[in-house]
């Protein structure tokens, strides 16, 4: 009986290592490759164009045109004249500017550190489990969101005027000190208030730091009889050193940028714009003044640069002393 030999179906002209009937796939030509990726980059450029514009016309522009004032004699009805550095030599000749650089500084100096304090201690309790702890986090989170509000600097200026509510509780103390907006030495103390109030922002980030803090480290300290307090600065700082960086940062940033409630609770238009006897006059208010009350855009413009020098150098001593005190992990 002969052997059937069953062949396999026939893959219709193809085999393992031949290639298909209709040839090798074709790669791209460099020449069609080059209009692809000129039409991927122009539906780039689209989707980019509202923010280049925005980016040019709002903030690129009128960097470069305050640039060119600073060194103009400038009053937003004439047109500007050069005279070169006779705007910084007046800037730095001025006692109410030197005053209004000491009002900043103290305001940066005592203001960021308390604020930054009640967020990091404010985010130690609500780290804990505990009920109604997203109620919590947004009742002390809220003030962040409504605090920079020309209505709550109006409030804000109210509530420690001459017989409001700050002065009455003063009273019942025996501390009889009147009104903290009216009185020069206490109105700068009635604005780190305010700024302290708005702790919000920096305590979410710092419980968000503090949540990647591993429970293992602080369950081997207890083990090691270490209490809360060595266990808070050996672990829990050096764990969440970057995210205190990162708040010290913007907030001593934005402490520098200051404007809004100074001018509200010092008095606004129509009164003395920089508070009694110059008490709020921060560096922006300041400015300000002479900008839009003076009518001296160029020597505003020269305040205005000098004010982003002196962030710049801050910043870099801020980035320059992490490597003393922040600790990233391995490989970060």
């Amino acid at each position: 009986m002969g052997t059937t030999v069953t062949h396999a179906p026939a893959m219709e002209g193809l085999s393992r290592d031949s290639e298909p009937r209709h040839g090798p796939v074709k790669s791209p030509r460099p020449a069609e490759l080059k209009r692809r990726g000129r039409r991927e980059n122009l539906a780039g450029y689209l989707f980019m164009s509202p923010w280049i514009a925005g980016f040019l016309l709002l903030t690129a522009g009128p960097m470069i045109a305050s640039l060119y004032f600073a060194f103009t004699d400038y009053n937003l009805f004439d047109s500007p004249k050069w005279i070169g550095l006779d705007n910084f030599s007046e800037m730095f000749g001025d006692p109410r500017w030197r005053h209004s650089v000491q009002v900043t500084i103290w305001y940066v100096v005592v203001g960021t550190p308390l604020k930054l304090l009640a967020a990091l201690g404010v985010a130690l309790l609500l780290a804990q489990k505990r009920r109604g702890q997203a109620f919590y986090r947004a009742a002390f989170y809220a003030p962040s969101l409504i605090g920079a509000s020309v209505s709550i600097a109006i409030v804000w200026k109210a509530i420690f005027s001459d017989d409001a509510i700050v002065d009455r509780t003063q009273k019942i103390f025996g501390v009889n000190v009147g009104g903290w907006t009216g009185d020069p030495d206490m109105i700068i103390y009635s604005l780190v208030a305010l700024t302290v109030w708005q702790f919000g922002t920096p305590m979410v980030i710092f419980l968000a730091g503090l949540k990647q803090v591993p429970r293992e480290l602080y369950e081997a300290a207890e083990v090691d009889g270490a209490g809360k307090l060595r266990r808070f600065w050996n672990i829990t700082l050096p764990m969440i050193s970057p995210v205190l960086f990162f708040n010290v940062l913007l907030e001593t940033i934005h402490s520098f940028q200051i404007f809004s409630s100074a001018y509200i609770v010092g008095g606004g238009a129509g009164g003395n714009s920089c508070g009694p006897a110059d008490g709020s006059m921060v560096y922006t208010c300041y400015l300000y003044v002479q900008g839009f009350e003076n009518s001296r855009m160029g020597l505003a413009s020269a305040m205005a640069w000098m004010l982003l020098v002196a962030v710049a150098l801050v910043t870099a001593v801020l980035f320059w002393s992490q490597k003393r005190w922040v600790h990233y992990e391995e490989g970060a």
